[in-house]
């Protein structure tokens, strides 16, 4: 009789002990092949496929337990695509839990104010684990793909830290940048008076680009965006150095001579009347406030001071004595 019970027992202890060892190896640290294993689960795929691409990521462990252990959790099918990283102590559980929960593995790409489209796409370039596919497109090859076409990349792209899973497409990063900047300047142009000298979002886009390369100070946008708005209510040239620099392009040595302020093009404020035809870098929210809403004054010149502040004169009387004080008498 004990024989007969130790025999109808036996499977059921067996079935128990195995039952133990899989839950003791479901929260048991995962044996990699070095500290971190990183792997990019594409939408789409299954958990075998899953399983499958960690044991070829770095995973030492059988890929159909792996599956088994996925499929046992009743989650399996909740897995989201992303881009994760596996750390040494990590359980297979640990591991479900993070693909779950979307706990992605994120890079950062920072977006600064003043940047060209030259500097950001160099950015784009040496972001790590983003996927390079803009480098032979133009510009306008580059707007079209994004839904713009015809509009000009400089300056259409909202300076800030964009967040992103490893193997996601530049074009992607740009896109959410390209969104934040359009939302941005319709908030901003919603601010303008009725009486603004801007009359469109394209305008007040362009003039914040130059403030934003002009200003030293913060505290002077507003000042300084009151200078250009006055000179373009009246047909005053805005004679602004950083849209003939920009104009210059690769040609400019760092030092701008009088010959580059006298030499023609579409970004020479000093040879041509009212707004360039585009922006001239990324602007960021502070300068799109300020070219809307300039501050009141009757000013019409600035000169830097030389200490990151400038100096405003309403008459070119007492402009020419702030230039002779401030930059003329430098040693």
């Amino acid at each position: 009789m004990k024989r007969l019970l130790l025999l109808l027992l036996l499977p059921l202890l067996l079935a128990l002990g195995a039952a133990a060892l899989a839950w003791h190896w479901w929260r048991a640290p995962l044996v990699l092949s070095q500290d971190t294993v990183e792997l990019t689960v594409e939408a789409g795929s299954s958990p075998r496929q899953v399983a499958q691409a960690w044991v070829a990521a770095g995973v030492q462990a059988d890929e159909r337990l792996l599956w088994l252990g996925f499929r046992l959790s009743g989650q399996a099918r909740l897995i989201r695509a992303g881009s994760y990283a596996l750390e040494r102590g990590d359980s297979p559980e640990r591991l479900l839990q993070k693909m779950v929960r979307g706990e992605e593995q994120l890079e950062s790409l920072a977006l600064i104010p003043g940047w060209t489209m030259r500097e950001l796409r160099g950015a784009l370039a040496r972001a790590p684990g983003l996927r390079q596919t803009l480098g032979a497109l133009s510009d306008a090859e580059l707007m079209a793909r994004l839904g713009a076409p015809g509009q000009a990349a400089e300056g259409r792209f909202f300076p800030d830290t964009y967040r992103y899973g490893r193997g996601v497409s530049d074009l992607t990063v740009l896109r959410e940048a390209h969104h934040a900047l359009e939302r941005e300047l319709l908030k901003a142009w919603a601010l303008r008076p009725q009486d603004s000298v801007l009359k469109t979002p394209e305008e007040a886009l362009i003039l914040a680009s130059i403030v934003e390369k002009e200003t030293g100070r913060a505290a002077e946008r507003a000042r300084i965006a009151a200078v250009f708005h006055n000179r373009l209510r009246i047909g005053m040239p805005l004679q602004t150095d950083p849209t003939v620099i920009y104009g210059l392009g690769a040609a400019f040595d760092g030092n701008l001579r009088k010959r580059d302020l006298q030499a023609d093009t579409p970004f020479n404020t000093y040879t041509r009347r009212g707004l360039p035809p585009t922006p001239i870098a990324l602007v960021g929210r502070e300068s799109l406030r300020a070219a809307v809403l300039p501050e009141r004054s009757s000013a019409l010149y600035f000169v830097a001071r030389g200490d990151g502040s400038s100096e405003f004169s309403a008459t070119l009387e007492d402009h020419n004595r702030a230039v002779q004080r401030f930059q003329l008498s430098k040693p």
